[in-house]
């Protein structure tokens, strides 16, 4: 099911296509570097490159998983269908390593494909949220907290937001991949009992990988289980920005919506329909990613010196982490791109209360003319409440009262009641947000 939504490009990095042409890139640089120091004939590991590479990729994965039919060991089926290529000198194939050695080793290669296309993805997204929060930088709208009106902000605060959280998110991927680019050639229990410290790190440096400095049979899942969480923090923003899409979308709010195009029908019984479903899948895949990461805690304790209770896990939860993570940076970067926006309405919410969401200032404006707060507090919740059960206009009520026009004169409160005073430093957010990129 997963297939529905991978990329060309991401879906390929997992098939068994591929994954077989890593576990042979790596073979391959193994004997290469055994030949160098004469454990291995030089004429055999030419042989393993030039017959080896010659196998069609297709060709090789369905060997592999013909022979794996019956012998039910993916790696000995997969050096048995090399070997049948290679002839007499594949006995040097896979010469002093363990499965684990190939497949944790190759797995490697296979996320930093992977993770090279979801950091392109994140500067991609970056520079959407950017490009537009600047675009909206002094539209007005109305902040809210627990769902109530609170205090105006602007909607380019909002996207600046959500664009300082994806750099966040880059610092800690760029963290994520690189602690997981790790080759490890130690043998079956980590010890070397058969090659060299020096062999694995000149190995691992043909493959673009660093060395395992310590490990069992098989690297450590701390480092997947980072990567894999890394990956849900990441959806977990595309689910807020989207859960916030979706609720300023809602037919009250209407504030926002995602495009919908002249074509697209929203509902089969209700023409009228306009339903965010794109940031509904956001929502519901990046659940996905973060269950696939409890998966990976999971797989951190093994018994020993290794069990192979994770790579049953690994097999689904990296390829759907990795392809869903893909998708999802692509459905939002389209998305934001796209994104309908009504400063109208927004100003009209904004409006709508009468003057409520000034409330605030109104108290600290009392204080300041010297009454107390705890006054200045009572007298400003009394006309708030009034306004709020009977429909009345909280301004106009505030205006009528002498305890406060006693104190504050007709231009300052008009001064309580200013929009740009409230929005005065949203040019100095701006300026602290894209000025620390170049730090």
């Amino acid at each position: 099911m997963i297939a529905r939504y991978t990329r060309p490009q991401m879906g390929h990095i997992w098939s068994d296509e591929n994954k077989f042409s890593k576990w042979l890139e790596v073979e391959t640089a193994a004997s290469e570097t055994l030949a160098e120091d004469g454990i291995v004939p030089v004429e055999a590991a030419k042989a393993i490159r030039e017959r080896g590479s010659a196998i069609p990729a297709a060709a090789l994965a369905a060997r592999a998983l013909e022979i794996e039919a019956e012998v039910r060991h993916d790696v000995i089926a997969f050096t048995t269908a090399v070997a049948e290529h290679v002839g007499p000198e594949s006995r040097w194939l896979h010469y002093g390593l363990t499965s684990t050695d190939v497949v944790d080793t190759a797995q490697a290669l296979q996320l930093k494909d992977a993770s090279a296309l979801i950091r392109q993805d994140l500067v991609d997204l970056a520079e959407v949220l950017k490009r537009r929060a600047i675009e909206f930088k002094h539209t007005p709208i109305i902040g809210r907290t627990h769902g109530v009106h609170a205090e105006p902000t602007t909607f380019g605060l909002k996207l600046l937001n959500w664009y300082a959280e994806i750099r966040r998110n880059v610092a800690r991927f760029d963290a994520a991949a690189e602690q997981i680019r790790i080759g490890k050639l130690s043998g079956a229990v980590g010890t070397f009992g058969h090659l060299k410290p020096e062999h694995e790190e000149r190995i691992c440096v043909r493959l673009g990988l660093e060395p395992a400095f310590v490990a069992t049979q098989v690297i450590q899942r701390d480092r997947h289980a980072h990567y894999i969480s890394t990956l849900a923090i990441i959806t977990a923003t595309l689910d807020k920005i989207a859960t916030e899409i979706r609720h300023l979308q809602r037919t009250e709010v209407r504030e926002a919506e995602e495009y919908f195009s002249p074509k697209q029908k929203g509902s089969s019984a209700m023409p009228h329909k306009r339903n965010p479903i794109t940031c509904e899948q956001i929502s519901g895949l990046a659940r996905v990613v973060r269950a696939n990461a409890q998966t990976a805690y999971e797989n951190v304790a093994l018994w020993h010196e290794r069990d192979i209770s994770h790579s049953s896990a690994e097999r689904v939860i990296f390829p759907d982490s990795t392809i869903l993570t893909d998708y999802l940076l692509a459905k939002t970067t389209n998305l934001i791109d796209k994104l309908l926006v009504y400063p109208e309405r927004m100003k009209k919410n904004l409006e709508s209360t009468g003057g409520l969401i000034f409330s605030g200032q109104l108290l600290l404006d009392l204080a300041e003319a010297g009454m107390l707060r705890e006054d200045a507090y009572r007298l400003v919740q009394t006309h708030a409440m009034n306004a709020w059960q009977n429909d009345l206009v909280f301004r106009d009520l505030v205006a009528g009262d002498p305890a406060i026009t006693g104190r504050l004169s007709k231009e300052k409160l008009e001064r309580t009641f200013d929009l740009g005073r409230q929005l005065k430093n949203v040019d100095a957010i701006f300026a602290r947000v894209l000025t620390s990129e170049e730090e």
